[in-house]
């Protein structure tokens, strides 16, 4: 998993809890990195979990919530960085359905080890409709779903999102059947 992602959740720790916090949770976890992260660099998602859970113990919030709520920080903060990936896009489901063929390819010609979730997007013939299927190993389908809510709120949109957990052992699959209100 790239730093960027690591560097926004302790940014996002920091400004939501302080940096007490945020050092309480770094120097509570044993982690590999010791705690320091470079944007470019490669990390195991599992010190990302180890960070969460960390956080989940420290505030008492369950940790679902908290990587959701991660996922909505972390698209705010890729549309400040990275605002041409939506440029164009009138709607979040125009946006959602170009993440595996067009964002996602330009992060892999950056990051060609940043091992990125896949995403199938499936937009219905009524424009009302779109299913959003999440296959990773990493299971952060919840960060999935707090990037979408975030998208749903740039957009200024009304979504009812219902979920089907079609996971295997292997990995996580999550069936997202967004309907727009």
């Amino acid at each position: 998993m790239k730093g960027i992602v690591f560097r926004e959740f302790i940014d996002m720790v920091e400004s939501t809890f302080g940096e007490d916090v945020s050092d309480d949770i770094i120097e509570s976890s044993d982690l590999p990195s010791g705690g320091s992260y470079t944007a470019v660099g490669t990390y195991s998602h599992t010190e990302l979990v180890t960070l969460v859970v960390a956080l989940s113990e420290k505030i008492d919030v369950p940790v679902s919530a908290l990587v959701h709520a991660f996922g909505k920080y972390l698209f705010g903060r890729f549309l400040e960085l990275f605002p041409v990936f939506f440029e164009g896009h009138e709607t979040s489901f125009s946006f959602l359905c170009s993440i595996h063929d067009v964002v996602h390819v330009e992060v892999l010609k950056l990051y060609p080890e940043a091992g990125l979730p896949d995403f199938i997007a499936t937009m219905h013939d009524d424009g009302q409709t779109l299913h959003f299927e999440y296959h990773s190993h990493r299971h952060f389908a919840d960060l999935a779903r707090g990037l979408m809510d975030g998208a749903f709120e740039h957009w200024n949109e009304t979504v009812e999102v219902e979920l089907e957990d079609k996971s295997t052992d292997e990995k996580q699959i999550i069936l997202f059947v967004c309907k727009l209100q």
